[in-house]
């Protein structure tokens, strides 16, 4: 076993025995870890409040050769989740970002490019009202970082190229992408998307944009992208996430 050292979030965490505690870890330098934390429950034990959840904290653990669980060994918190005490939405929002770290990340796969945008992305659920664009802009940036983000260049089916001149569209959650206004069936006649709605989501989904902040979101727009960012979440769980009913989402 070696000693590691980096930093990382508290996705998740299960009472394992009367003292210790077993967690989910989203590092910034190995990706998703499983460890256990001995002593981790005892309130002035070695890891005092840095396991809390959604706390961001440097820790140091010893990696398993085998499948087994890694150990912790050390944890300095760094700083608390502290949602607005006045929004649920914040509260719900942190809730989600664990969520969707936990299941829709791979364990060893490192993405310190992710990790740095769930940071930013609580820092702003703690301040902003309403956190819709934020909790938004983090789904796509996570799809596009593990490779789950549908392209929205042609439509899926005949391989033309989506252009702003370009009649209403679907999306194909199945098929991961658009059709165009001749490709749509009858069924897709609810879930029109709007030329303009994709270019707002290529801007939000850019990492390296820092005026992707800043990008306005009409009503129709969010609704619109909300239907496609919703539909690929729940198409790759299997199911709709379970913070959507409290986020309205």
């Amino acid at each position: 076993m070696s000693a590691e050292k980096t930093e990382a979030i508290v996705i998740r965490q299960t009472d394992y025995s009367e003292t210790s505690r077993i967690l989910r870890l989203f590092t910034r330098d190995f990706g998703t870890i499983s460890a256990i934390a001995k002593g981790g429950r005892r309130l002035k034990g070695p890891f005092e409040a840095a396991l809390d959840l959604l706390a961001r904290c440097r820790i140091v653990f010893l990696r398993k050769s085998s499948g087994g669980l890694d150990l912790l060994t050390e944890a300095q918190l760094i700083s608390r989740f502290t949602p607005n005490r006045q929004l649920l939405a914040s509260l719900y929002g942190g809730y989600y970002v664990a969520e969707l770290l936990n299941h829709l990340t791979e364990e060893y796969d490192p993405s310190p490019e992710l990790y740095d945008a769930a940071v930013r992305t609580l820092q702003r659920l703690e301040t902003e009202t309403p956190p819709d664009v934020t909790i938004l802009r983090f789904e796509l940036m996570l799809l596009q970082q593990s490779g789950n983000l549908p392209a929205f260049d042609e439509c899926v089916a005949c391989r033309n190229p989506i252009t702003s001149q370009s009649a209403p569209l679907a999306f194909w959650v199945s098929q991961g992408g658009l059709l165009c206004a001749q490709c749509q069936r009858k069924e897709f006649a609810k879930t029109a998307i709007h030329p303009g709605t994709i270019a707002v989501l290529r801007r939000l989904a850019q990492l390296d944009d820092p005026l992707a902040d800043r990008v306005a979101v009409s009503a129709e727009q969010h609704r619109e992208l909300r239907t496609i960012v919703t539909a690929v979440i729940s198409h790759l769980l299997g199911r709709r996430p379970k913070m959507a009913r409290y986020l309205q989402l």
